[in-house]
């Protein structure tokens, strides 16, 4: 159950992160940190995804903290867009909102599995 809200709201953020791209580049120009954020924002879904035909529990765990490591660094990009002024206050507020979101369930799907092995 806990995976297939994971991979649900990790697959909304990423179309969010794609919209957020979509308008940046459009908008601004800017294609650098923009598409730094749709790699790291849509990283994460495809990760959890690729967790659901893991080898075994260790390899499960992995794909688990690669999608973890992507949502970190996620946060950054968005931090760094608003900080920049290519994304608005409220935009960057919902975007960490939803992020942090995953980091914890992503977190809380670890350490359940760990504590398993």
């Amino acid at each position: 159950m806990r995976e297939s809200i994971l991979k649900t709201k990790s697959y909304d953020f990423a179309l969010r992160i794609i919209s957020v791209y979509k308008s940046i580049s459009s908008n601004y120009k800017e294609y650098t940190l923009s598409k730094q954020l749709l790699r790291s924002g849509t990283s994460i879904g495809a990760n959890i995804r690729e967790a659901e035909f893991a080898q075994s529990n260790k390899d499960f765990i992995s794909k688990m903290s690669i999608a973890l490591k992507e949502a970190n660094e996620t946060d950054y990009w968005i931090s760094l867009l608003k900080d920049s002024n290519y994304i608005d206050s409220e935009t960057s507020k919902t975007l960490i909102f939803a992020n942090n979101e995953l980091i914890k369930m992503l977190v809380s799907t670890i350490n359940t599995m760990k504590s398993k092995a």
